[in-house]
């Protein structure tokens, strides 16, 4: 199966960066390039495992996906329930660690394509365009682990 990687350095101890990465609703749309919408689903409040997310991208692609593992502040997994068509599956895993003063991000998304006589090639072209999303995506990020008013924002959610 393919997968795609992307990785930074960000200047913040892993608790806020893990945190804001799982940020939701309007906070989220202001960093996160790739979501139009996301939400809950089945009654969940707040992330967790085996809880379900439905995720819209910008490009209006929808997905249903399930947090396999949720371990703050170090890594976060998921797996697609369901999704666009053309993937067979799709997972994905975002890791925090300690580094140097700071925390290195590595997120990683792992698919499968269908149908069989396609797969070669939308697998490629997959890889291709998932390799410069989660690039935008990551960065974007980072971005937002710049921003005082941000970083501020999340600080004070984890204190409540």
């Amino acid at each position: 199966m393919p997968q795609v990687r992307a990785e930074r350095f960000i200047r913040l101890d892993a608790e806020t960066a893990f945190a804001l990465s799982q940020t939701t609703g309007e906070f989220r749309l202001r960093w996160d390039p790739f979501i139009s919408a996301q939400s809950f689903v089945d009654g969940a409040k707040a992330a967790g495992k085996g809880v379900r997310t439905r995720t819209i991208s910008r490009m209006g692609l929808k997905m249903v996906s399930e947090y396999v593992s949720y371990t703050p502040p170090r890594n976060v997994g998921m797996t697609m329930v369901s999704g666009p068509w053309f993937f067979e599956n799709f997972g994905g895993g975002w890791r925090f660690t300690p580094d140097d003063g700071g925390t290195r991000a590595v997120w990683k998304y792992t698919f499968s394509c269908r149908p069989a006589a396609l797969k070669p090639l939308a697998e490629k072209i997959g890889s291709w365009l998932l390799g410069r999303e989660i690039e935008r995506r990551i960065e974007a990020f980072a971005r937002a682990c710049e921003d005082p008013a941000l970083v501020a924002e999340v600080r004070a959610n984890l204190r409540d």
